[in-house]
Order: C-alpha cells, then sequence, then structure tokens
C-alpha cells in the first residue's frame, strides 16, 4: 500500500489531514452567504450542492456497486414531480412531500433493480436508460397530475416556524447544506459498513463475492433503491428551489451529467464528488464565451480523463483494499502471536 500512496503525495497529505481539512472547509460553506457573493454565484453554488447529492446517490450503485445507470434522470423526476404535486394540489409541507418522494423513488428503485439479477453491463444500462424515458413519458401524458407539457408553476417553498425559505435571505442554501451533509454522512457510513464492503465485493467480483456467501441479488437491489431514495431527495429540493418544472427539466442530458461527474472525481469515493460536481458545473458557466464549443472541449476533458486516469481525479483510494479497523487488526495480531507460542 505504501508504493500505491508515494505516487500520489499531495493526494496522500490531503487524506492525511482531511479531519482539520473537511472542518475548514464546513465553516467556509457556513459562511458563504456572508461574503457579499451575488444571488446568481449563489444558485450556481447551490446547483453544485443539487448535483453532489445526485453523484453521491449513483457512486453506491455505480462507484460501491458497478452498475451503471443512464437513468438517474427518471429518479430525479419522479423525486421533483412527487414533491411538487403535494405541495401544489394536496397542499401538504415541504417535509412531508419529500418523505413521499423518497418513499416512491425507493419504491421504484426496488422495481428497476430487479433487471439487475440477470443483467448486467450494457444491457443494465439501456434497461435503465428505457426507465428514464418512460417517466418522460408519462409526466408529458399524465395531464391531469403532471399539467402535462406545460410543466408545474408556482411551486412553494419550504417554510420554517412560518417563514418561508428562500434565495434572499439564505434559507433555500442552509437547507441544500443540510441536505447535503446529511446524505455525506449516509454515505460515508455505508461505505464504512459491511454493507459498503459487500458492495465493493459485488463490484470486483461478483461470483467470487457470492462464493464467500454474500447474497448478491438483494445487495444490488439495496443498492438501487438506496441510490433511487438520494436522488429523489434531490429531485424534491430542486423542484421547491426553481418552482417550475417540466419534461425538459430531467432529459438524458441529466443522466449523462450525474455519471460523468461519478467517473470524473473518482468513482467509490466521497470527495470525488464534491470535485467532479465543481468542476462539471462551474465550467459551463465559465466557458460561456466558447459557446457551442465548450461541449466539445467537455467531451475532450472526459475522454483524455478515461485515457490518462481512468480511476478519476480523487479516485486513487478507491482502488485500494478495505483497512481493518486498528482494534480488529490488533487482535488479529495478539492471536497469532498466541498461536505462534502454543506451537
Amino acid at each position: 500500500m505504501e508504493h500505491i500512496t508515494d505516487k500520489f503525495n499531495v493526494e496522500a497529505l490531503v487524506y492525511k489531514y482531511r479531519y482539520p481539512l473537511g472542518a475548514g472547509f464546513l465553516l467556509l460553506l457556513l459562511a458563504l452567504p456572508y461574503l457579499g457573493l451575488s444571488q446568481y454565484v449563489m444558485r450556481i453554488i447551490i446547483m453544485i450542492g443539487i448535483y453532489t447529492m445526485l453523484a453521491l446517490g449513483l457512486n453506491i450503485l455505480t462507484g460501491y456497486t458497478g452498475l451503471v445507470s443512464l437513468g438517474h434522470s427518471g429518479f430525479f423526476a419522479i423525486g421533483a414531480y412527487v414533491t411538487a404535486i403535494l405541495m401544489l394540489k394536496l397542499q401538504f409541507n415541504f417535509i412531508t412531500s419529500v418523505l413521499a418522494a423518497i418513499l416512491i423513488t425507493g419504491i421504484c428503485g426496488f422495481l428497476l433493480g430487479l433487471p439487475t439479477l440477470r443483467l448486467t453491463g450494457t444491457y443494465l444500462s439501456i434497461v435503465t436508460l428505457g426507465f428514464a424515458e418512460i417517466v418522460k413519458m408519462i409526466i408529458m401524458n399524465w395531464e391531469p397530475v403532471t399539467n402535462g407539457t406545460l410543466g408545474l408553476r408556482n411551486i412553494p417553498r419550504p417554510t420554517f416556524l412560518g417563514f418561508s425559505l428562500t434565495l434572499a435571505n439564505n434559507g433555500m442554501y442552509y437547507l441544500m447544506l443540510l441536505l447535503l451533509l446529511i446524505i455525506t454522512a449516509f454515505c460515508i457510513t455505508i461505505q464504512k459498513s459491511k454493507l459498503g464492503r459487500a458492495l465493493h465485493a459485488i463490484k470486483e467480483n461478483e461470483l467470487a463475492a457470492s462464493m464467500m456467501g454474500i447474497y448478491t441479488a438483494r445487495y444490488k437491489i439495496l443498492a438501487f433503491i438506496l441510490s433511487a431514495v438520494i436522488t429523489g431527495l434531490a429531485g424534491g429540493y430542486y423542484a421547491t428551489l426553481v418552482s417550475y418544472i417540466d419534461h425538459n427539466s430531467f432529459t438524458f442530458d441529466v443522466s449523462v451529467l450525474i455519471l460523468s461527474i461519478v467517473i470524473l472525481g473518482g468513482m467509490g469515493t466521497i470527495r470525488g464528488m464534491y470535485f467532479g460536481a465543481v468542476i462539471l458545473i462551474v465550467f459551463p458557466e465559465i466557458a460561456r464565451p466558447l459557446m457551442e464549443w465548450r461541449f466539445v472541449v467537455y467531451g475532450l476533458v472526459l475522454i483524455f480523463m478515461m485515457r490518462f486516469r481512468p480511476q478519476g481525479i480523487l479516485g486513487w483510494r478507491s482502488a485500494l483494499p478495505f483497512q481493518i479497523p486498528a482494534e480488529k487488526e490488533a487482535g488479529q495480531k495478539r492471536s497469532g502471536k498466541h498461536g505462534i507460542s502454543r506451537g
């Protein structure tokens, strides 16, 4: 392991001091609204947060389990539309609406996860792509509920203690930050748990994982459910942020962008999702003078990434084996010593 970390001295140094750096980063995020930034910049930062949530959701499926999905725009749309419909037509509050969106996207994730029992690779990607198109067609044609191609307007903002959360009072920013921290903590917990190790084993070699006693079918479906739930939560927040959604808000390009963030940042990592979202959300804004050429540059960047650093910019640790906790490692060493003395 040492010879691997030696090749990436800067990354290894960042990882070594990850806790103080993380604390400093959190303090910076909390202070951002007070740095005199315009609402336009704050809106871009919020969009970075939303796509980080979406990438964290897809990362459970693609980064941890190795299942590539091109249909996460479908889960994104379901979360947004369920939240918007409940708030607009049934006058539910934001929390109740989002919880309902999480439940429904979780059910959809379970149903979509069933084909993973027999499909992998390209075939699975096609199935997920078809799922996203089906969701889009339902949105366009179920006019009594979704308002068809006209979309849903005037979606209410979330409220807290009777106050409406908006961009102007920074309420939407801090709500995004709260949701992002919850999702990040959830993903870190999964990564360090038995579930995370099982998903990683399935990604590396499903047959070997199955022979080791891992019920791969159950874990793959669970990965779909967890990924869908996080994506649905992000969709619910997005609907209240923009106040207007239609079928054009959830196109195939959105799925590709989410997958690109996961690949660029580093599959299987947490911090890579933040880094990838910053690059791919900020880059189109910076490259606006290039007009139509900006997407050519964007494509070239991804091509070079796949050629020279396929693990992603911050994905070097995802290739390392799981670390044994210190107390367990010490117990194993003591057991080994006792075994030698008995011999």
